[in-house]
């Protein structure tokens, strides 16, 4: 009985966390056209180059290939605040959201709180979100 007690004490550390969800922005991105190139999912903290200038402003930001039309970003170790997502399908890999000549995307593009981008790129305040540190499941859409 005590071996059985020393054992199961043991492993108590083991089945806590094994049932603790996994805090930070996981972030679900669908409709994505074809499984070409990669996703790119940038984290920003302020308005500051959002949401164009992704590779120099963002607060995080991570490149997924494209696994049978889906991708999943998963940020960690984020500290409590405001955030705004912008993510890109780079179907060329260039490193940028490639446009036609009235600047209309030719690659796939969305944003937090599903913002729409009319006329331009939405603001830092329509697509921001609140986040207390805990686990937050997050899921965007892309458009084309």
């Amino acid at each position: 009985m005590v071996l059985l007690s020393v054992l199961m004490l043991g492993n108590l550390p083991a089945l806590v966390f094994a049932q603790t969800p996994c805090p930070g922005i996981h972030v679900k991105i669908l409709d994505i056209r074809n499984s070409t190139g990669g996703v790119a999912c940038a984290l920003f903290e302020s308005p500051q180059g959002f949401p164009t200038e992704y590779l120099h402003s963002a607060t995080n930001i991570m490149v997924i290939k494209v696994r049978d039309r889906q991708a999943r970003c998963d940020f960690e170790d984020i500290p409590p605040g405001t955030y705004a997502l912008t993510v890109v399908h780079d179907e060329n890999m260039n490193g940028k959201l490639d446009t036609k000549w009235l600047g209309v995307p030719t690659e796939g593009y969305g944003f937090s709180n599903n913002a729409k981008a009319l006329l331009g790129a939405p603001s830092f305040s329509a697509a921001s979100f609140p986040y207390d540190g805990k686990k937050l499941e997050l899921t965007i859409s892309l458009n084309y």
